[in-house]
Order: C-alpha cells, then structure tokens, then sequence
C-alpha cells in the first residue's frame, strides 16, 4: 500500500474538511464535575488528489488498517477531558475512497467533555454544553473545517438517544469560530448542546418541605401564649429542620462561591422561621414584664389598705388596760349600765354599745398575681403579616424566575448580558422582601412602644 504522505504535494493548497456528528447516546451530565459524556459517529470528509482512481467500482470500501497509510486530519476536541476510541471486537472504523479521491472517515468514540456552568439560577437553569474540536497543528491557511450538511443538519440528534434525568435536551446549535495564537490562526467548531433542567427532584425534596417547614411554624402564632413549652418546641423543631434542608440541598452541587436560586429561597424560608421563634421571645417577654408590673401593683395596693385598717380600727388591749386602772370609771360604767337598762329608749342603748364595741377586720388577702388571659397584640398581627409576606415572597419569587430566559447564552456576550438581565429582576425581588421586613419591624416597634405605655399605667 501507499506510506504514509504529507498532506498534498500542491504548495499553498488549503484543505476543506467536512464534518458531521450523529450522536447515539448523550448523557450523563455531571453538575459537581461539570462535565457531561456522550457516545457519537464522528465522520470527516476530504479530498486527497493522489487516491484518484478509475474502475468499475466507484467506491472502495478498505479495512480500517489502511488508515495509517495516508494522510489523515489531527482532529482533536478542545474541551475534551476524556475520549475514547472504540475498538471492540474491532476497531469501529469505517474508510471509504470515492473514485474522485474523496475520503469518508468515519470512527465510533465515547467523549467526556468539559461543561461550564454557571448555577446562579438552580435548579431553573439552563445550560449550553460545548463540543469544540478543530486540528491540533495545522492553521486555517492549511485546513479548514466546514460542516458538511449545513448548521441545522449536520449534527443529529435522536429522541431516544437521550438517557438524561434532570435534564431535558431542547435541541442543538452549531458555529464557528477562528482563534488566534503564537502558532497561528485556527479555525474552531462548535456544537451546543442546550439541557433545560427538570423540577421535579427539587420540588419534592426541597421547596415544598421548606414551605410547609414555614407554615408549620406559623402555627404557633395561634397557640396560647401561656403554652411557653409548645411553642419553643415548634420554634426550635422548624429551626432545625430548615438547617437541614439546607445542608442537603447543597450536596448536589459544586461548592460556588456565589449564592443560588434555591440558596436565596432557603435562606429567605430560614428568615421566616426564625422570625417566629423570636416573635415568640418578644411575646414572652413582654408578657412577663406586664404580669410583673401589674403584680407589683397588686402588691402596693393590698399593702396601702392594710395601713389604712390599722390606723382607723382601736386596739382591744388598750380598753382593757384602762378600765384596770380606774375603779372608780369603772363603777361610773356600771352605774350607766343599769341606768341604761331601765331606760324606755333602746335605740340609744344601741348606739352607745355599737360605738364601744371593737371592730373585728380581716387580715387582706395576699396579692395574687392578676390574670392576663387572650391574644397577644404582637401575635394578632403576626398572623397576618408572616402569612401575606411570605405569600408575596413566593408569589414573586416564582414569577421572576419561571418568566425569565434562565438559558446560558455561550457567547462572548453572555457574561455581560447575565449582568443586565439581572440588574432588572433581583433589585425587584430584594426591594419587595426589604418593604416586607420594615413592615413587619414597625408593627413590632409600635406593638412594644403600646405595651410599655399600657405597663406604666
């Protein structure tokens, strides 16, 4: 057979190398590694001048070994970090010369690509997977890659070619590009792979038990006051539970330095709860200190009326002692005893005996600490207001994100249309949250400046 040549014997020729892609199996894609593998048919066409043949036979169908003996492109993938050539039970490889000395160059190989993602919108993101390849050595003014069947056709795609579980494949896009470097200008091809990300996972075991974590702990606003052990038991639990969930949500993903989506959704979940939990506080607090203040004027109230007893109620041993010491008082007395029995006028016998009779007062009861029963302000509002800000975080928080294009755009613009896109969605998003708080903290404010008022009355 023919050795090994150059790649033409005419100086300054360029050669054209067509490209398509069929793709039999793409998937798995990998969020921590960002990387994504696939299994495809890499084929190449070119022409070669010096394999021009005539015969009967317009192609020659050649075992794969003959390979080695002609030229060949140095196609290799850019982002690739692992690619496989197929050689079970043979190498799969397939070579054919057309009688006009083109060459169809077809090889099965398995592909570990590099992905880059960025997670600013998960789990409602959206990204496009790179394929780059082009010639590691030789420079557009020697080789130049075209696609064979035209952007929309030369890489395929079946349905059922899929094996993706978080991802759904929405379609792919093609292009070209030249870069520059020391060695030259090559010419670069690119296929964009775009994956949609799926829900569902994440809906189940992250954001429906964060909401039901916060409605949970929103329950304690009706419970009784008093029921300090039931609420600090829903207050810690929720607190708890949503740390939880935080810690798992994260095991999926690459560790970022950036805060994601379902991050902001969590964190603003983790506010609520524990916006109760010191809502209870407060509720406590301030209960205590009014219990406190009205004991202290039980206690001043009950003490004043025992002096006032004691100063307007005549002792008895200081009766005694004086009709001791006087005999002859004392006989004035029963001289005006019997005088008083034969008078006709009981009315003044009465008198005169209620007048020197002791007055016999109870003892005041102890203080007891005053019953401060029914809803505390700060509960009242609170049912209403936990409720509507988190209906409203919700309610905007889904429309901005499943509204918006959360598609990674793979171009040199995509960094600063990210930033642009975003300055119009997240201070709208930040702004409604912030106005909820304030809300929530002048109604505290002025429940607390209310029951200190009422306190010092």
């Amino acid at each position: 057979g023919r050795a090994r040549t150059p790649r033409t014997t005419r100086p300054g020729a360029v050669t054209e190398v067509k490209t398509d892609i069929y793709v039999t199996s793409f998937g798995p894609v990998s969020d921590v590694e960002m990387e994504y593998t696939m299994d495809v048919f890499f084929r190449q066409t070119w022409t070669d001048e010096r394999l021009k043949f005539s015969g009967p036979t317009e192609i020659l169908r050649l075992n794969n070994l003959m390979v080695s003996k002609i030229w060949t492109p140095d196609t290799f993938f850019r982002n690739g970090k692992k690619s496989i050539a197929h050689n079970m039970t043979t190498p799969n490889k397939l070579f054919r010369i057309m009688q006009n000395g083109t060459i169809l160059y077809t090889m099965r190989l398995t592909i570990n690509a590099d992905c880059p993602m960025r997670l600013v919108n998960f789990p409602m993101d959206g990204h496009a997977c790179p394929l780059k390849f082009g010639s590691y050595a030789y420079p557009k003014s020697e080789i130049i890659y075209t696609w064979k069947k035209g952007p929309l056709h030369s890489v395929e795609v079946p349905q059922e070619s899929s094996s993706l579980l978080q991802y759904d494949l929405i379609g792919q896009t093609v292009s070209s590009e030249t870069i520059k470097s020391n060695t030259g200008e090559y010419v670069i091809m690119t296929v964009y792979f775009h994956l949609q990300r799926k829900m569902g996972y994440f809906m189940i075991q992250i954001y429906t038990p964060c909401i039901m974590t916060v409605i949970l702990s929103q329950v304690s606003f009706w419970i009784n006051k008093e029921s300090v052990p039931a609420r600090t038991v829903f207050g810690i639990t929720t607190v708890l539970t949503m740390t939880t969930l935080s810690i798992s949500a994260r095991h999926s993903l690459p560790k970022v330095s950036y805060a994601t989506a379902m991050d902001w959704f969590i964190a603003v979940c983790f506010a609520f709860v524990f916006s109760a939990l010191i809502e209870f506080a407060a509720v406590n607090y301030f209960t205590n200190l009014q219990t406190q203040r009205a004991m202290r004027k039980a206690a001043r109230a009950a003490a004043l009326a025992a002096a006032l007893s004691a100063a307007t109620v005549p002792a008895e041993d200081e009766i005694v002692s004086h009709s001791d010491s006087n005999s002859n008082l004392k006989k004035r007395v029963n001289s005006i005893t019997s005088q008083a029995e034969q008078s006709p006028e009981p009315s003044i016998i009465s008198n005169t005996a209620s007048q020197c009779q002791p007055l016999s007062v109870p003892p005041p009861a102890p203080p007891q600490p005053p019953a401060i029963g029914g809803a505390s302000k700060i509960d009242q509002y609170s049912r209403i207001l936990f409720p509507v800000a988190f209906a409203g975080f919700n309610l905007v928080y889904w429309v901005v994100y499943l509204s918006k294009d959360t598609m990674e755009v793979s171009s040199k613009f995509s960094e600063y249309s990210f930033i642009i896109h975003n300055m119009f969605t997240w201070p709208a998003l930040f702004q409604l949250f912030i106005w909820c708080c304030n809300s929530v903290h002048q109604s505290f404010l002025s429940n607390t400046r209310m029951f200190s008022q009422k306190s010092q009355l």
